[in-house]
C-alpha cells in the first residue's frame, strides 16, 4: 500500500513539472500572444486558451489509454496538417526568440545568405519528411 503512495506522489509530482514546464516553454517563446498579434484575433483570446488546455488533456487522454480512432484518410490529413502547423510555429517561435539562424549564418560566415540558408532548410526538411514517409511508413 505504501509503494503505491509513493508511485503516486511520485507520478503527481513529474506530471506537475512537466505540465509547469510545458507551460514556462509556451510562455518564453510567446508563441500563442505572437499568433494572436499576427493574426489580430484579440477577441478569439478565450478561444486560444481553451484549445490549448483541451488539446493538453486530449493529448494526455490519448496517451495514457488505448483509444483507438479509426477515421476516414481526409480526417487524419486535416489532423496530420494541425499538427505540422502547430510544430511549424513552435520552430519559427523558437528561433524568432533565440535569433537562432542570423547568429549561425554570421558565425559560419553567411551574412548575406540567410535566405538560400533557410530555403535550404526548409526544403532539407520537406524533402526527409516525404523519405521518412514513402520510405519507411507503409
Amino acid at each position: 500500500m505504501m509503494i503505491k503512495m509513493l508511485e503516486a506522489i511520485i507520478g503527481l509530482a513529474s506530471g506537475l513539472a512537466v505540465g509547469a514546464g510545458f507551460v514556462a516553454f509556451l510562455t518564453i517563446l510567446g508563441v500563442i500572444p505572437r499568433l494572436i498579434q499576427l493574426s489580430k484575433t484579440h477577441s478569439f483570446i478565450q478561444y486560444y486558451e481553451t484549445s490549448v488546455v483541451m488539446g493538453v488533456l486530449f493529448g494526455t487522454l490519448l496517451t495514457f489509454s488505448s483509444l483507438v480512432f479509426h477515421l476516414p484518410i481526409l480526417v487524419e490529413m486535416v489532423w496530420g496538417l494541425f499538427h505540422g502547423v502547430f510544430i511549424g510555429m513552435l520552430a519559427a517561435a523558437l528561433t524568432e526568440v533565440l535569433n537562432v539562424f542570423p547568429i549561425l549564418a554570421k558565425r559560419i560566415g553567411m551574412d548575406g545568405y540567410i535566405l538560400g540558408f533557410l530555403m535550404a532548410l526548409v526544403l532539407g526538411k520537406i524533402v526527409g519528411s516525404l523519405f521518412q514517409w514513402v520510405i519507411f511508413v507503409k
